[in-house]
């Protein structure tokens, strides 16, 4: 499926939404991100966006709301632990439980290299994701990330260390930076 999605700063605005849409897929997505939790209140969703506002300002993170041809709040991804010297960052992304399998994720995903490698001098995006979390590595691998291996103990959540497979999307790459 070719989904048609959008991807832009949050807005404040956006705190209603997103909140509705963190609570309907508590379930789903707590286990591999522990600040979505059955407990996530409306503040939390200010709050959170907030920061995205603060730290797309200090050039520090670079977060997006992922929206539908028709304005609904659908997830989010975003660029953070940024290390500009090495011209690294983390890329990250979920959906909300309404809208998974509909190919969201990755269309997100390759939106998001794009303006990483247009709009900033970052190289290297890597993707981390918990050995168990299947959906996220079918969309790792469906936007032609990297298989670079396995880091032990690379990831934190729940009160334990979980391993992680590693995946890069290279500026260096055309298919990567959406070059034709």
């Amino acid at each position: 499926m070719n989904a048609q999605v959008a991807i832009r700063p949050y807005e404040v605005g956006d705190a209603g939404p997103l909140h509705e849409a963190i609570l309907e897929s508590v379930r789903e997505i707590s286990p591999w991100l522990p600040w979505c939790h059955p407990a996530y209140s409306l503040a939390d969703s200010r709050t959170w966006i907030q920061h995205c506002l603060d730290a797309r300002e200090q050039g520090a993170e670079y977060n997006f709301a992922i929206v539908s041809a028709g304005g609904r709040l659908l997830g989010g991804c975003g660029l953070n632990q940024l290390r500009k010297e090495h011209r690294i960052a983390n890329l990250g992304y979920w959906v909300r439980t309404s809208a998974a399998g509909m190919g969201i994720a990755p269309a997100a995903t390759r939106k998001l290299a794009r303006f990483a490698f247009r709009e900033t001098e970052l190289a290297r995006l890597e993707i981390v994701v918990a050995v168990d979390n299947a959906r996220s590595h079918r969309v790792a691998v469906k936007v032609g990330a990297l298989r670079e291996g396995i880091a032990h103990d690379r990831l934190y959540a729940h009160g334990a260390s979980c391993d992680a497979v590693v995946y890069a999307l290279l500026r260096s790459r055309p298919e990567h930076a959406g070059e034709d």
